[in-house]
């Protein structure tokens, strides 16, 4: 099971910590979800999500003072026990020394943010979901072509590099070369990246290393990028029958979502970084509406159905 550090957390979202006594240090956050304990302040605890980071808003922290000083230690004494990994207050909600006193007595981080708890919630929920979203690493090439993130993956020292190199050269920005740690944020999107030791670097064979980010700049170079098409290079073979129309989409599938794939056959003297643009900028226009193979299919038919008709 992933895992991120509250630490990290806490920096990553610029939280204030009103409790610098509790060591946050082995406290890890395993899901992305959040919750605003308002039935539990009332003290029904049935099906409560206490591994969730906890979040007190504007209203939960106007019900607590609206209580009597007694019932109000009881009713936050009786939900901070439940073993949870932290609470946050928002919307300059700041929690007094009786909330503070039974967060260290039961060792639970309290922090504070002064943004509203509905902006809050969006983001630390968008920031939960992109750091525990599943994880592989692949084999390959990511690179963003006219905003579209191309993968392209075939046998080792087939041309990958080489025709990232020269997408580059044409423009286009470099994501991660020979690995690519992909993670999947939604059922409609992976995102990639390159690993730290890895990244903005290109291997050529017969060259070596190149340093894409000090040799062509820093606006040649991205960190992350969602991966919408992928391209598969593979020697040509002539006993293969290849797609030549694009009218039915092939798919392949990356930790569960299928992502558009095209086979590329690859002979000397094809330019790939041109085959790729093409495929990029092709893939865009289909998700604008704009179908070529489906335009030529409707020609086609049509001038059949005017000489029936003649």
């Amino acid at each position: 099971m992933k895992a991120v550090k509250l630490t990290k957390m806490v920096e990553a979202l610029n939280l204030k910590n009103m409790t610098p006594e509790v060591d946050m240090g082995p406290i890890r956050i395993t899901v992305p979800d959040i919750n605003r304990p308002a039935l539990q302040l009332t003290g029904y605890f049935e099906h409560f999500a206490s591994e969730r980071v906890q979040i007190i808003g504007y209203v939960e922290f106007t019900y607590l003072k609206h209580m009597d000083r007694e019932e109000r230690i009881r009713c936050f004494e009786t939900f901070i026990s439940k073993k949870i990994p932290c609470v946050i207050f928002t919307t300059m909600t700041e929690p007094d020394e009786d909330m503070l006193g039974l967060a260290r007595k039961h060792n639970v981080p309290v922090l504070c943010t002064e943004r509203t708890t509905s902006n809050f919630m969006a983001e630390i929920i968008r920031w939960l979901t992109v750091q525990l979203a599943p994880c592989i690493s692949i084999h390959g090439v990511l690179v963003d072509v006219y905003g579209e993130g191309v993968l392209i993956m075939g046998e080792s020292g087939i041309g990958k590099s080489e025709a990232a190199l020269e997408l580059i050269k044409r423009g286009h920005r470099l994501v991660s070369d020979d690995v690519v740690e992909i993670s999947k944020v939604s059922d409609e999107t992976l995102v990639g990246r390159a690993p730290d030791i890895t990244r903005h670097f290109i291997e050529l064979r017969g060259i070596g290393i190149i340093d894409v980010k000090t040799l062509f700049g820093v606006e040649h170079v991205k960190n992350t990028q969602s991966i919408d098409l992928v391209i598969k290079l593979e020697e040509w073979d002539r006993e293969k029958e290849y797609d030549r129309l694009g009218l039915k989409e092939e798919y392949t599938e990356i930790l569960g979502n299928k992502v558009v794939c095209h086979s590329l056959p690859i002979r000397p003297g094809r330019n790939l970084a041109i085959i790729v643009e093409a495929a990029a900028v092709n893939h865009r226009q289909k998700k604008m509406g704009y179908n070529a193979a489906q335009e030529l299919y409707n020609r086609v038919q049509a001038n059949l159905a005017r000489k029936r008709e003649d």
